[in-house]
């Protein structure tokens, strides 16, 4: 585990944080359906990646509560985003699984968002996009820690 006392690297965490910030809040307006939320937007992209889940599951994917989850997951089951079918081990509970509607959404949402994202990426030189290659997988472990 490194040791975050020096300046430098709290100047490096303080830096890291506000582009993150800044740069999800540019990708979260490359939405292809206004009507969701960003945080619906997340539970589509969990199901896409995790096929089916309970809303508890859901819940500790998202680190949100899970009565929050259980609202969310209606919403997206109003709009026809997901189904809930019944828990083939445990019939008391549900599990979630996105719609093919839902899929075609991501598939757009994906594209839109890339697409702005390598427009950006034009704008760096070779050993700047190079640096950004070589980070994409540590920030996806710290997306998921």
């Amino acid at each position: 585990m490194p040791d975050l006392t020096h300046g430098d690297d709290d100047a490096a965490v303080n830096a890291l944080r506000s582009a993150v910030m800044r740069l999800s809040r540019r990708l979260k307006h490359q939405r292809v359906d206004e009507s969701l939320s960003p945080t619906e937007m997340s539970v589509l992209g969990t199901l896409s990646l995790c096929g089916k889940a309970t809303p508890g599951e859901l819940a500790r994917k998202e680190h949100v509560q899970p009565p929050s989850m259980t609202r969310i997951v209606a919403l997206l089951e109003a709009k026809g985003l997901v189904r809930l079918e019944p828990h083939p081990e445990d019939r008391r509970q549900k599990v979630v699984s996105k719609t093919e509607q839902a899929e075609a959404m991501l598939a757009e949402s994906r594209a839109k968002r890339n697409a702005f994202l390598a427009a950006l990426v034009e704008n760096l030189d070779e050993d700047e996009w190079a640096k950004l290659r070589a980070a994409a997988p540590v920030l996806e472990k710290l997306a998921h820690l």
